[in-house]
C-alpha cells in the first residue's frame, strides 16, 4: 500500500511542476522556493505541539489548493506560485514518508512513524 501512496504522491508532485510551467516564472523560482515550507520546523524550537501546528499548516494540501485558487480568482500569479510550491513540496515530503504531524513528536505522522 505504501508503494501505491508514493506513486500517487509522485503524480501529484509532477502535477505541481506542470501547473508551475503554466505560470510566467523562470524555472529557478520553483527550485529556489521549494524548501520554503520547511521554515515551519522553527515551531519545533518552541515545543512539539506548536511545531506540529506550524508544519501541518504549511504542508496541508487543502491549504495549498485554497491558496492556488485564491491566486486564480484574483489573477495573481505570485499567489498561484505559493499554492503550487506548497502543494509540490507536500507531495515530495509524502514521497519520502513525511506525513502531517501529531503533536506528541515530529516522528509521529499520519503515515506512520518516521524512521
Amino acid at each position: 500500500m505504501k508503494a501505491l501512496i508514493k506513486v500517487e504522491e509522485l503524480m501529484l508532485f509532477i502535477l505541481s511542476i506542470v501547473l508551475f510551467n503554466q505560470l510566467n516564472f523562470d524555472w529557478w523560482w520553483y527550485l529556489a522556493l521549494f524548501f520554503f515550507p520547511d521554515i515551519s520546523f522553527f515551531g519545533y524550537l518552541i515545543n512539539p505541539k506548536i511545531g506540529a501546528y506550524c508544519y501541518n499548516f504549511l504542508h496541508h494540501k487543502a491549504i495549498a489548493i485554497i491558496v492556488y485558487f485564491f491566486g486564480i480568482y484574483f489573477k495573481q500569479e505570485s499567489i498561484q506560485l505559493i499554492g503550487i510550491i506548497l502543494f509540490g513540496h507536500s507531495s515530495f515530503d509524502r514521497i519520502l514518508g513525511y506525513g502531517l504531524k501529531y503533536t506528541d513528536s515530529f516522528k509521529n505522522t499520519h503515515l506512520g512513524k518516521i524512521g
